[in-house]
């Protein structure tokens, strides 16, 4: 029950492989890429507990020797003081331009260690083993390195593609219920954006999913994969088509902002959040019938995760100040807010040409629900 799915470019291509008990096989996996048997892993306090000595133990069978780093868990590390920390702590590791840096979490650890990876000693590789859902779907492929800073969610970054990801399914079983929803909200969008076909399978076999069923997993995983490296593939550095990925993601990060990237609102599940916006908006510009958000959002409730601005605990600033916030968004080109639309579910489109009174009044509108 695996599958490897192949991320084309060029000398930069790369191999992202799907499936159960990957840990155990990461030395195998890995060695191909050393000039010397050894790497140098950095991950969060959660994931080291539960899953580093598994790891080790995987890297050992390679005769692999490994030095790792723990930071704290949650969105706040992604910033300037645990990066520093991390770029520090590499040199310090002696890290060469021919080793390798592992990244060993979900995607606050692979985006910050990608970006810590892209500008050590100008360009040192590292593999990506992402531990959640969300990560594994998303944040692990495709290159996009980086860190928030006080004006907004990944300001700062770089791309710089991974040399390999080993995405292990058996390591979800260990996510809170929340942590795998927030994951969901990535996996769900990729059918919302571009894969009707695969939107109607996730209505059928998304509570299989949550109930832990190991090949609908693997399926899950495998199928966003392969549409995200596609996607990447046309689109490294999002001229154009990798925008679409995007879907959600201008409203999800402006409530980000708003909740101070906080556990009141998990990345994913403002992307959730974000999508049922998107096809409000969509819908009220007559784009598409109004039967494609009460799916959207029919199929989120049933799943059992936020859809609405009123699932976000504590108060929310008005919608204007939100618009203000989505002014921050790094997709802003000329001052023009660019959004993901939809035709269809699995008929998404980019355009910076929406009315701003719209998405106020869509925003209104979620508010006073």
């Amino acid at each position: 029950m695996e599958n490897t799915v192949h991320v084309d470019l060029g000398d930069r291509s790369y191999d992202v492989v799907i499936g159960p008990g990957l840990l155990a096989q990461a030395g195998e996996r890995i060695v191909p890429l050393l000039k010397r048997r050894r790497v140098v892993v950095v991950s969060d306090e959660t994931v080291a507990e539960l899953h580093l000595e598994t790891l080790r133990a995987g890297l050992a069978a390679a005769e692999i020797e490994m030095t790792a780093l723990s930071l704290p868990p949650g969105e706040a590390t992604k910033g300037w003081p645990q990066f520093s920390r991390t770029v520090e702590w590499l040199l310090d590791q002696k890290v060469e331009r021919g080793d390798v840096v592992v990244a060993f979490g979900g995607g606050v650890i692979g985006d910050l260690v990608g970006f810590a990876a892209a500008v050590l000693r100008r360009g040192v590789r590292f593999v990506q083993i992402p531990t959640s859902l969300l990560a594994q779907v998303d944040s692990s492929v495709g290159g996009k390195t980086g860190i928030n800073a006080p004006q907004g969610k990944n300001l700062i970054g770089a791309f710089h593609q991974p040399s390999l990801v080993l995405a292990d399914t058996f390591v979800l079983g260990t996510l809170t219920a929340r942590d795998f929803l927030a994951g969901y909200g990535e996996v769900v969008k990729y059918g919302m954006l571009g894969d009707s076909e695969f939107f109607t399978w996730l209505e059928k076999n998304g509570p299989l999913l949550a109930d832990g069923d190991m090949a609908a997993r693997v399926e899950a995983v495998t199928r966003s994969v392969q549409m995200k490296a596609d996607i990447v593939a046309r689109d490294e550095t999002e001229q154009g088509d990798r925008a679409l990925l995007n879907l959600g993601h201008t409203f999800c990060h402006a409530l980000e902002a708003a909740t101070g990237y906080s556990d009141r609102l998990l990345h994913g599940e403002g992307v959730a959040i974000g999508c049922a916006l998107a096809f409000e908006l969509s819908a009220r510009l007559g784009l598409c019938s109004q039967e494609d958000p009460s799916r959207v959002r029919a199929h989120l409730k049933e799943m059992g995760m936020k859809t609405d601005l009123s699932d976000i605990s504590g108060e929310l600033p008005s919608a204007e100040e939100l618009v203000d916030l989505m002014g921050q968004d790094k997709k802003v080109v000329d001052g023009q807010l660019t959004f993901i639309l939809a035709r269809n579910i699995g008929d998404a489109f980019v355009t910076g040409d929406v009315p701003s009174d719209t998405v106020l009044s869509v925003l209104k509108d979620a508010l006073a629900k």
